[in-house]
This record gives C-alpha cells, sequence and structure tokens, in this order.
C-alpha cells in the first residue's frame, strides 16, 4: 500500500491508514470507499487496531512509570456493547456518568468493580443501580449527592467506596465550555471556600460511605502538561492537611483525563509519554515532599484512546459557488451527527476518499445539511476538485460526534462500523424514518 503524497492528513487517520493502489483511502485493510457504498452515508468507522493501541500505549506509559496505575475509559467520549468488550480485553476500567451508560457496561457483564459512577446531578434511581450492580466506586460531587447517597445506601447495607471530586481552581488554558476545575464551574467541591474540607469530613462520618480517595478533572482537550503539575500539588496539599485534620488516608488520586488528539495538521498534540512524566513526576514529588504515602494513581482518558480511531464518511451532493466570497460544497451529514465544529468552534482536516491520491486544486468549506447556517463542518480547506457522489473521509472523529448527535430535521443517526484486518463489522446500525417516531403516542 502506498502512502500517497499527503503525509500529514493521512497522520490525523487510524493508525496504518493509507492510500491503495486504486488511489482510494484504506483504513484497517478496508477500502473507505467501498465501505461508504456497502453501508450507505454518513457512516462512522472505527479502526479497531488503533483503539487497542492506545489502550495499550496508557497503560505501558503509565504503569512504565508507577505501577499502581488504573487506566480508566471516559465513556461519555463515546460507548457501546462493541467497545465495552473491547475495553475488558484490554484491562481498562470504565468512567460513566449515567444510568445509560452504567446499563450498556451492564449489558455486556463488565467488571462492575472497575467501574467509577462520576456526573454533578445523579438522580436516586441511577444510585440505586448502581448499588443494585455493586459497582466499584461512586465520584461524588456536590453537598445534594453525598446526603442522597447515603440516603440510597441504607442502614446495614454494603459499604459503598467514594471518591471526592474537587475543583482545584486551576485554568487548563482550553475552551470556556470544556473548562471544569476552576472555581466558577457546575462541577466539584471547591477546596478554596472550604467545602472539600466540609464535604470530606462529612463522608468520613457516613457509615454507608468508605472515603477512599479524591478526584479533580481540569478540562478537555489539554494541550500542556503544567495544569497537571499545579492541580496535583494543590489537592495533594489539600490530602495532607485531611490527613492531619481527621486522619484521611489517601489510597486514590484520580487526575481524571483531558488529554488532547491531533485534530489538524498545524496544532500537534503531546505524546502520551509526557503527560505520563509530567504526573507521575509531580505526584511522587509531592508525596515525598508533603510525606504522604503514594496513593494508587487513576488516569481517565477517552478521547485519547477512542479519537484517532474513528472516521466519518459523508457523500457529496449539491454546492454553492458565490464568486469572490466562497464555494460551498453540502454533504449528507454536519451538525446533526457532529455539533462540535458549531458548540465549539473545533476545526478538522479532510480526504477524499475515492481519489485520496490526487492533488487539492480548490479551496472549499463544506457545510452540512441542517437548516443552520452555522452547520459548517470544515471552513477553507482545501481538496480536490469535488464532484456528486465524491465521498468525504474526516478524521479524529471518533470523539464527542456521536454521543452528542441528535435528531435535529429528523434525521436519523448514522451506521458504526468497525473494521480490523481487512474486515468490517457494522457494530451500529443505521437508524430508519420508522425508528424516530417508535415512542410518539398517536
Amino acid at each position: 500500500m502506498s502512502q500517497g503524497k499527503d503525509i500529514s492528513k493521512l497522520s490525523l487517520f487510524p493508525q496504518g491508514s493509507g492510500v491503495n493502489t486504486n488511489g482510494r483511502l484504506a483504513v484497517g485493510g478496508c477500502d473507505i470507499a467501498e465501505l461508504a457504498t456497502s453501508f450507505g452515508t454518513p457512516l462512522y468507522i472505527f479502526d479497531e487496531a488503533t483503539i487497542r493501541s492506545r489502550c495499550s500505549e496508557y497503560g505501558d506509559e503509565f504503569r512504565g512509570r508507577y505501577p499502581e496505575t488504573d487506566v480508566i475509559y471516559a465513556c461519555k467520549a463515546f460507548f457501546n456493547t462493541a467497545l465495552a468488550r473491547v475495553l475488558e480485553q484490554e484491562g481498562l476500567g470504565l468512567d460513566v456518568v449515567s444510568g445509560g451508560e452504567m446499563s450498556i457496561a451492564r449489558a455486556v457483564q463488565f467488571p462492575q468493580r472497575k467501574v467509577y459512577f462520576h456526573g454533578n446531578n445523579k438522580t436516586a434511581q441511577e444510585l440505586q443501580l448502581a448499588r443494585d450492580w455493586q459497582i466499584g466506586y461512586v465520584v461524588i460531587d456536590n453537598f445534594h449527592e453525598l446526603a442522597l447517597l447515603g440516603r440510597v445506601s441504607g442502614a446495614g447495607a454494603r459499604v459503598q467506596d467514594v471518591l471526592l471530586r474537587v475543583s482545584p481552581n486551576v485554568d487548563p488554558h482550553t475552551h470556556s465550555y470544556t473548562t471544569t476545575g476552576v472555581l466558577d464551574s457546575k462541577f466539584g467541591f471547591p477546596i478554596v471556600t472550604g467545602q472539600a474540607e466540609e464535604a470530606l469530613r462529612l463522608a468520613m462520618g457516613s457509615p454507608q460511605l468508605r472515603l477512599v480517595g479524591l478526584h479533580f478533572h481540569l478540562g478537555s482537550p489539554l494541550f500542556e502538561t503544567q495544569p497537571y503539575v499545579e492541580a496535583i500539588g494543590i489537592v495533594l496539599e489539600f490530602a495532607a492537611r485531611m490527613k492531619d485534620a481527621y486522619g484521611f488516608d489517601l489510597e486514590q488520586l484520580d487526575v481524571g483525563g483531558g488529554f488532547a488528539i491531533q485534530y489538524v495538521t498545524e496544532s500537534p498534540a503531546l505524546p502520551t509519554s509526557a503527560y505520563a512524566e509530567a504526573i507521575v513526576n509531580s505526584l511522587r514529588q509531592a508525596c515525598d515532599h508533603l510525606g504522604l504515602k503514594p496513593p494508587k494513581l487513576v488516569v481517565e482518558p477517552g478521547r485519547a484512546i477512542i479519537g484517532q480511531a474513528g472516521v466519518a464518511l459523508y457523500r457529496v451532493g449539491g454546492w454553492k459557488d458565490i464568486p469572490g466570497v466562497r464555494k460551498y460544497v453540502f454533504v449528507d451529514g454536519g451538525m446533526g451527527d457532529n455539533i462540535r465544529p458549531a458548540l465549539y468552534g473545533a476545526r478538522y482536516e479532510a480526504l477524499v476518499a475515492n481519489r485520496a491520491g490526487e492533488a487539492d486544486t480548490e479551496l472549499v468549506t463544506i457545510a452540512g445539511r441542517y437548516c443552520e447556517s452555522g452547520d459548517i463542518l470544515i471552513r477553507d480547506i482545501s481538496l480536490p476538485r469535488l464532484a456528486e457522489g465524491d465521498i468525504i473521509a474526516v478524521p479524529a472523529c471518533g470523539a464527542y460526534c456521536l454521543p452528542m448527535a441528535s435528531h435535529y430535521n429528523a434525521c436519523p443517526q448514522p451506521a458504526v462500523v468497525m473494521v480490523k484486518d481487512g474486515r468490517s463489522t457494522l457494530i451500529q446500525r443505521r437508524e430508519t424514518y420508522h425508528d424516530l417516531i417508535r415512542y410518539d403516542q398517536s
């Protein structure tokens, strides 16, 4: 398989992707244009080898430096039963944020002790589901939840292991919508206000709960390591004070995720090794300085595991060429399956899958089919001259596209296919028009 002319764009696709002898994009040994014909478009492709490679990479990089590390996949990035089985085989745990994500994991009998339940507004029903399934950990986010979990647990029931989510008030230098560890955030107990200390005191005094650790999450995606270093210092200093004041023993420190991936050619992300080195070094140094026993380290990559593994495929329909202004090329998906450009101003690259070896000849804007002017997938990208029926392949679409998809304009959700060693497997069927009305009551 040849590599084609544009190595930089190809590097954003799943590992091992290239241009085949027919001049078409191949992922996981499969001709992408053929998959678009077989399964229709829009279509999401996931490369199993890339997923497994990234799972191994996170385990190797962190545990190679700090053996007492658990890698927990953040399911909100993308999750279904097929992926859950792969993650279990790779030895990862799960970070779930709803009863729905928990139920997907339960459907494949995922080891429940390796499940962490996050979220800022867990319901009594969801907490009861977590208790009934006997999941490993509940990460408590606020005082209401702290009291609610105590009531759900009840007297004499199995003691639930919990972590407290604390806010270290560290700016991660990312989009405001995905910044989560600052003081003015809906997530976590702030340390600087004294509320984290009060929550810890209450949790330690609850006979239904066993406080095993602290959790923080700074935001996503983070293209630098300094915010982790700063936050670890703050949280461990808090843990040391709580040990002196209440005898708190920090068994686990969960530093969240947020590790960046590369979306466009000019904005590279740090290697996993850089995150691992910074986090582990700062953890060891802070523990030594504060006289703390080194806790188990928990990291929660989501995007970093699944992002590069996913490719979105769209079919070109019409276009609108405004002389001297812009040429819009229309595709059959858009903000209904990937709202990130409209919501965050996210940027992507693309290749023409059925003519992947051809030179870029014109500047176009890829626009979606939805009835919003903001439905722009990629603004001002150079591609070969496009024609009706061409297949646009957008890399790095594995995370936060499908989970935030909608039924806007009553458009069905796309199919999802897993590829490996030249074989393709449908892991989520395309919705039908009948599916759109199956819950209606007339």
